[in-house]
């Protein structure tokens, strides 16, 4: 897997949220996309492709990262969409302790999906959802050697 696209209103803003916020790294920061390259990747994608994009993710990880996309020339939807509609439906993030995770990031204002924190298939777990409608999951595996995918078995 390359990398996880998240659209974002405000690149710089989103990029903020999740370096101070969820204590992502800044691994390329904001910069603008403009001109032929992108319009021969994206133009018969999206009407003007211009772009303001960033990466964020965790020193190490190489590919497994957040691509942070602010279009610049194409107004976006203001979010709405169910966890169940077809496209992307979350974005997982392991933490090493569930309890003191969700409690930083309440502490810093995040809103929390659910009341609490479940434990299904040998991993614990909890969802929010960040400024821009993005929603994520918190997993906690009991067995921290594996993939978190693997923790049943």
């Amino acid at each position: 897997m390359a990398h996880s696209g998240v659209c974002v209103p405000d690149c710089e803003a989103a990029v903020a949220f999740y370096r101070d916020v969820l204590g992502l790294r800044v691994l390329s920061p904001p910069y603008v996309m403009t001109g032929n390259a992108i319009r021969d990747d994206m133009g018969e994608l999206v009407g003007d492709p211009s772009m303001k994009a960033a990466i964020v993710g965790l020193p190490g990880d190489g590919d497994r990262v957040l691509e942070v996309i602010e279009y610049l020339g194409v107004d976006g939807g203001a979010g709405g969409r169910a966890l169940t509609d077809h496209g992307l439906s979350h974005v997982g993030l392991i933490c090493e302790d569930l309890d003191a995770t969700r409690a930083e990031l309440e502490g810093k204002g995040v809103r929390f999906l659910v009341t609490g924190i479940a434990e299904v298939a040998r991993v614990r777990t909890t969802w929010f959802v960040d400024p821009w409608g993005v929603v994520f999951i918190l997993v906690e595996k009991s067995r921290p050697q594996r993939p978190y995918f693997s923790q049943w078995a």
